[in-house]
């Protein structure tokens, strides 16, 4: 396995300014079709969760795209849909009983690469039935996902804002995606050329993208994240990075108020304090902890 974080750390400051930016949903529109698409159907089927499909589906809009865990790496996800599952009364009328997946569990909680590359590794130690299908899951929904996402393009104002970064700021892409699903989708769009490094989550997490790739090398009020989900600001805290939220359902908006905006006040040196919370205060609106089941 490639030593990823050897050559974050090695990876030379260009520029004074940092900004890493997050992909699915937050670059592209396609947060909707994965999930709904992709990732939802093959819980489905892999989990034989056809008995409760219509609860197991809201639960994992709930955790993928509707709340504060939006965005976040498959595995920990498809754990919480299991935990929501089991505790729906509706669902467990219905026959579903939450399958047991402790090494899974385990090794969620073990590993900061949650990637196939570092689970077939698992896989190939243990032989764990439990990770075998995991695995199996997690392949299918990246053959789904090759077949069925393309010609997406990213949501208006962020050609104009890459364009606007190249210049000044070293870019990094910060994503839990795979590698190579992020690759073709900013090649496709011809967008990647703005960016220094694509990082997916192979990589390690995105808490660990901005650890290595940049603290250490820029000035704290000189690094901005910009996500969609509490997951990129958690990330961002974490490395005492700025934060510039991309409103869920606000998409376009939240980018025209960068590329208009934002990022001028950022490279002046006056987005953080004031600017910057007003921004997440109406963020955090946007995603609810309690399910609407339970509302």
């Amino acid at each position: 396995m490639a030593d990823y974080v050897a050559e974050l750390k090695a990876l030379p400051k260009q520029k004074d300014f940092f900004i890493g930016i997050d992909s699915d949903g937050c670059v592209f529109d396609s947060m909707e079709i994965k999930h709904k698409e992709c990732f939802i159907p093959n819980i489905i089927n892999s989990w034989d969760l056809q008995a409760v499909a219509r609860f197991a589906r809201e639960a994992a809009e709930f955790v993928n795209l509707y709340s504060e865990w939006r965005g976040g790496n498959r595995f920990p996800s498809l754990v919480m849909v299991f935990d929501l599952l089991a505790d729906r009364p509706e669902a467990i009328a219905r026959g579903y009983k939450a399958p047991a997946i402790d090494s899974l569990r385990k090794w969620i909680k073990e590993e900061t690469r949650l990637g196939n590359p570092t689970l077939e590794v698992k896989v190939a130690e243990t032989s764990d039935p439990v990770l075998i299908h995991t695995l199996q899951w997690s392949r299918a929904v990246n053959d789904t996902i090759a077949r069925f996402v393309r010609g997406v393009p990213p949501f208006p104002y962020v050609r104009q804002s890459l364009e606007k970064l190249q210049d000044i700021a070293d870019v990094m892409v910060v994503s839990a995606t795979p590698i190579d699903a992020l690759k073709r989708e900013w090649a496709e769009q011809e967008i990647d050329q703005y960016v220094r490094v694509i990082c997916g989550q192979e990589q390690g997490n995105k808490n660990e993208h901005l650890k290595y790739g940049a603290v250490g090398k820029y000035a704290g009020e000189k690094m901005l994240m910009i996500g969609d989900a509490p997951g990129d600001m958690k990330a961002a805290r974490a490395n005492n990075t700025l934060f510039f939220p991309i409103n869920p359902g606000r998409e376009s908006e939240s980018w025209q108020q960068f590329y208009e905006e934002a990022a001028d006040v950022f490279f002046a040196g006056q987005y953080a304090g004031k600017y910057e919370k007003a921004l997440v205060d109406e963020f955090l609106t946007y995603l609810p902890s309690t399910p609407p089941w339970k509302r």
